[in-house]
C-alpha cells in the first residue's frame, strides 16, 4: 500500500504528517510505504491513499486515489480515526 501525505509545498507540514501517519500505521499493525509531497506533484501520482487537509483536497478532486482528510496534522488520534474510517 502506498500513501502520500500532502501539503502546499511538500516540505515541512507534509513531513510532520508523514511521521505521524507512520506512527499511527505502526500502532495499527499496517505496513505501508508513506511519502510526503506537494499538492501539484500528488496530482501526477497514483498512491492508494492521499492524506491532506480539507482545503488542499479540493485541488485533488477527481483523483483516482482515496482522499483522506486530516485537519490537525499533529493529532495522532484524528489521523487514526480518519485512516480507520477510510481503509474499509
Amino acid at each position: 500500500m502506498k500513501i502520500l501525505c500532502v501539503c502546499g509545498l511538500g516540505q515541512g507540514t507534509s513531513l510532520i504528517l508523514r511521521m505521524n501517519v507512520e506512527t499511527v500505521l505502526r500502532e495499527m499493525g499496517i505496513d505501508a510505504e508513506v511519502e510526503n509531497t506537494d499538492v501539484s506533484s500528488a496530482a501526477a501520482e497514483s498512491p492508494d491513499y492521499i492524506i491532506t487537509s480539507n482545503e488542499l483536497s479540493q485541488s485533488l478532486e477527481g483523483h483516482s486515489s482515496k482522499i483522506v482528510i486530516v485537519n490537525n496534522y499533529f493529532d495522532t488520534e484524528e489521523i487514526k480515526t480518519a485512516l480507520e474510517a477510510n481503509m474499509n
